[in-house]
């Protein structure tokens, strides 16, 4: 088969990965089909039965080697962070004085939230303060 068939061949594998929602799937027989191309373009592939095996062998090589490891990087499994506890850390911007274990209002990302001072002391509106915990919608915060 000629190069530019392989080549073409792959571009379709790759457009219908990119149309259908799955599992990443059809990437590897569209890379495959490209690496294919480029070995026949070289004249490195040799005949139609040899290239129908590199094709079929890396296909299979690399839907085995590098799906799961795609699939878990691309979800969220048990180790990567709940998005709640990336708020650890962060700072607000006050929007009402708060006393000590009361609650006020903070500005966050853009929204308003509901805050509770963790500390001893009064909190000043406009005052930069960091989010201890998070609690519900509520973020527990502390002065900086």
């Amino acid at each position: 088969m000629t190069w530019w068939i392989w080549a073409l061949a792959g571009l379709a594998l790759l457009i219908m990965e990119i149309a259908t929602p799955g599992g990443f799937i059809l990437l590897f027989f569209g890379a495959a089909a490209l690496v294919v191309a480029t070995l026949t373009a070289l004249g490195a592939a040799g005949p139609l039965w040899l290239q129908l095996l590199i094709f079929s062998a890396l296909s299979v090589v690399s839907l085995l080697a590098f799906r799961g490891p795609i699939l878990r990087r691309m979800k969220a499994g048990p180790g990567s962070p709940d998005p709640v506890d990336t708020m650890r850390g962060e700072t607000v911007l006050l929007l009402d004085d708060v006393a000590p274990q009361a609650e006020g209002r903070a500005e966050f990302r853009g929204t308003s939230w509901t805050v509770r001072n963790l500390d001893q002391r009064l909190l000043a509106r406009g005052e930069t303060v960091r989010v201890e915990n998070v609690k519900g919608l509520k973020l527990l915060v502390r002065s900086c």
